[in-house]
């Protein structure tokens, strides 16, 4: 710093002077959909959304078909209802690897980037809902000498 500044005056002008935060741009390809990718545990998801009637299409077959359970389903619309957008955009998407509950995790993440992309003002709600946070928690790698990760075989004196 080659000047000291002297009063609080001079503090409030190198204020004025900091760079704004980055304004995020709406993102989209050539057909007008937003394209994210979401995971959780092994499960990967690529979701595409573009404006529509709320439809979802997973891998091709529809969300009741291919998520039986209601809870699962509860979760993947959870992005829209935070963010106020129930029924306005249609979903289509490729999940694999790992289990029903970390694709629909997986899912949820992905719907959740893929608005932020089309909508870049809903990242605020969703990130306080803590969609946009990719869960890293995967399971343990079981160790040699033990009988799971932590788990240890029965002892016995005799």
């Amino acid at each position: 710093m080659a000047e000291l500044i002297q009063s609080l005056d001079g503090l409030e002008a190198l204020k004025s002077q900091a760079p704004e935060a980055p304004k995020h741009v709406q993102k989209l390809d050539r057909q007008g959909r937003s394209y994210a990718t979401g995971k959780r545990k092994n499960a990967v998801a690529r979701v595409w959304i573009r404006p529509g009637t709320g439809k979802i299409l997973v891998n091709e077959r529809e969300i009741e078909v291919y998520f039986a359970r209601p809870v699962l389903r509860l979760i993947i619309q959870q992005p829209f209802t935070t963010a106020a957008r129930t029924g306005q955009y249609d979903v289509v998407c490729t999940v694999s690897g790992g289990g029903l509950s970390g694709q629909a995790g997986a899912l949820r993440h992905g719907i959740s980037r893929a608005l932020t992309y089309y909508e870049p003002e809903l990242r605020g709600p969703l990130k306080k809902g803590g969609f946009l946070t990719r869960d890293s928690r995967v399971v343990e790698r079981k160790k040699y000498g033990k009988a799971k990760a932590r788990r240890s075989f029965q002892f016995s004196k005799r």
